[in-house]
């Protein structure tokens, strides 16, 4: 998938206009910060999990990490992150580029953590390694479709 494919998908909800390109990487927490200009705690960083016969993205603060016990109290099993060639198959985006939008697999349930409510905005991936999406938590909720609020991370 491409930052053109979140576009497209962003725009239904009127949110578009709030992609940023770079002409360097983003594709790490420490690399998006900075090509944003924004403290690290503030890129949304979305991680991907195994559970079942589908998968799991948490999107979390740039500074937490998962918690193993909350992980597993609130999934049931413990965490395994996805490969990255099951990251493509599952969400069509590419490890560096993962965002929770235009997630076509059935199986895949997005989850937003707690980590993110001590910021307005958040910038999450857009679909490539050099972009990101400058949204609202309300906004950032409606659009990756969430199916609520979890605590299952602790920060650094």
């Amino acid at each position: 998938m491409s930052v053109d494919h979140v576009r497209e998908y962003l725009k239904a909800y009127g949110l578009d206009g709030k992609i940023k390109e770079f002409d360097v990487s983003s594709a790490t927490v420490e690399l998006a910060a900075e090509a944003a200009g924004v403290v690290p705690a503030r890129i949304a960083k979305t991680l991907s999990f195994k559970v079942g016969e589908g998968a799991v993205l948490i999107v979390a603060a740039g500074d937490a990490k998962i918690d193993n016990r909350k992980y597993k109290d609130q999934f049931g099993t413990k965490a395994r992150m996805l490969t990255p060639e099951e990251v493509i198959a599952y969400t069509g985006h590419a490890v560096g580029g993962v965002c929770p939008f235009d997630i076509q697999d059935e199986r895949v349930k997005t989850y937003l953590d707690v980590s993110m409510k001590r910021f307005d905005v958040m910038l999450p991936a857009a679909g490539s390694s050099s972009s990101c999406v400058v949204l609202t938590l309300e906004e950032l909720e409606r659009a990756s479709r969430a199916e609520g609020w979890i605590d299952v991370c602790k920060l650094q």
